[in-house]
């Protein structure tokens, strides 16, 4: 079975998994389980696919708009604004409550 509602469907994470298949009807959601099921069999996905299925017996409507598509992300804007002076001291977390076992930082 290589005609799948989501192309690249083997290579999406779970989270993104979970919003691409509302889009989906219950054909196709039908279509996509019965992969999973045949290939890596994953509880965590085969469980969403089971709720989303409750759902849409339940009444719910596939979402409109296409999420087909991956999007290609080449890189992004700005870097990191952490700097180096800004950072956290390095330690031990401070330990709020318990006698002397708070570190004494400099006090301004």
């Amino acid at each position: 079975m290589t005609d799948l509602p989501l192309p690249e469907y083997d290579e999406l994470p779970l989270a993104s998994l979970q919003h691409r298949i509302r889009s989906l009807d219950h054909d196709q959601l039908d279509r996509l389980m019965t992969y999973e099921l045949q290939h890596a069999n994953r509880l965590p996905v085969l469980e969403l696919f089971r709720v989303r299925k409750r759902q849409l017996d339940e009444g719910a409507e596939p979402s409109g708009g296409e999420h087909t598509e991956i999007p290609e992300v080449t890189s992004h804007s700005g870097g990191s604004p952490a700097k180096q002076q800004t950072a956290a001291e390095p330690g031990t977390p401070l330990r709020h409550g318990v006698a002397d076992q708070t570190p004494h930082r400099g006090r301004a």
